[in-house]
């Protein structure tokens, strides 16, 4: 194993290394996301990783943070690119236009920071910063997602109290989800005994400023 053509046995093989045969270029599979890309009709603003993947062991042993390298974080940002493309092929009646913008705005941030379009607050309808709101609260009290465990209702909101000092989401769309206590009625459908504890929203409405 590991030996060239013509190259006599035994020969030594690096246990760790990243070889040309480790990178998975993008061939006919890159996706039209840098803002120079004439193919690019969506207004997509991403940095594009130089290759579809690295399986190096190298590369992947050099994560900073995390466990995810720059091609595995875009593969998985990529999948809010690939429903915009998909619903703007669909031929929704007029008053349903916007449902390719407003799917795909739900990793927008108020900051302008968000993907895939880098938007800024004032490009933010208000049916995006309701379904961004939707979206984490959604995935922070998930109870399937593999790669962590659900959090209470408690620790979710304490988040989202942070994201929204942070313009990460609307302040007053999440103002009005704490009054409105919806976030109560989908505990009581959908989440589970132990993630539904106590929530002190006079304090979350506090902590917003």
């Amino acid at each position: 194993l590991g030996a060239s053509e013509g190259e006599a046995l035994p020969v030594t093989e690096r246990l760790l290394a990243d070889r040309p045969d480790h990178i998975v270029p993008w061939g006919e599979r890159r996706p039209p996301v840098e803002r120079g890309n004439p193919a690019n009709r969506w207004g997509f603003h991403m940095v594009l990783p130089a290759q579809a993947a690295h399986l190096g062991e190298l590369h992947n042993l050099s994560i900073r943070r995390g466990t995810l390298t720059e091609e595995d974080r875009f593969k998985i940002n990529e999948h809010i690119v690939q429903t915009i493309i998909m619903l703007s092929s669909l031929p929704f009646p007029p008053h349903l236009a916007r449902v390719p913008d407003i799917a795909g705005t739900h990793h927008e941030k108020l900051d302008g920071t968000g993907y895939p379009r880098g938007l800024a607050s004032e490009q933010l309808t208000l049916a995006d910063r309701v379904i961004a709101l939707a979206d984490i609260f959604e995935a922070l009290t998930a109870a399937d997602r593999p790669y962590k465990p659900a959090k209470t209702l408690s620790e979710s909101l304490a988040i989202m109290a942070t994201m929204a000092r942070q313009k990460h989401i609307d302040a007053e769309v999440f103002r009005f989800f704490l009054r409105s206590g919806v976030w109560r009625d989908y505990a009581e459908r959908f989440l589970s005994p132990l993630q539904r504890d106590a929530v002190d929203v006079d304090a979350l409405e506090r902590a917003l400023g």
